[in-house]
């Protein structure tokens, strides 16, 4: 499993915890982290999300992402054929750096890309039919992740 995580997933476990959608949000991205640190699964970066954590004004929480990030396996460069493939998702209404994103993770092959950004998710199931890449968000993802490996540990019992 390769998973690319946005900025805006590695910033949630900084964000403030009061909401309890953000306190289940921090637990799943934890839980994925994990999960890469212990290369059940493959965390993937780009240069995009390197840039993008390059513009968070917060040098401490800068550090703080690139900690993160030093357990990915391998990083997207940025190349012509992503910043094509960018200019063409903006055209459908996407954000700059969400389409970039889209676009390393076309490139990078990865099996889901994952963001808290609520309006980026909505913007993915209007043109899903136009992406190379699944979007989800964390807690979502990871609870259909979880009944999955249930339902395959049943089966093997059964068997």
């Amino acid at each position: 499993m390769i998973i690319y995580l946005d900025v805006c997933c590695l910033n949630r476990p900084f964000d403030d915890l009061e909401q309890e959608r953000i306190k289940l949000e921090v637990e799943a991205v934890i839980i994925i982290l994990n999960r890469c640190n212990l290369t059940e699964w493959e965390l993937i970066s780009s240069d995009i999300i390197t840039l993008e954590i390059k513009q968070t004004p917060d040098l401490d929480k800068q550090k703080r992402l690139n900690q993160i990030l030093s357990i990915a396996n391998s990083k997207i460069s940025f190349i012509e054929k992503i910043e094509k493939r960018a200019k063409e998702l903006t055209t459908l209404g996407f954000k700059t750096f969400d389409a970039l994103h889209i676009a390393s993770a076309e490139e990078g092959n990865v099996n889901i890309l994952l963001t808290t950004d609520d309006r980026f998710l909505r913007k993915s199931i209007t043109y899903g039919n136009h992406l190379q890449v699944k979007l989800a968000n964390p807690v979502q993802w990871l609870i259909s992740i979880i009944q999955a490996e249930g339902e395959t540990e049943n089966e093997a019992n059964r068997n």
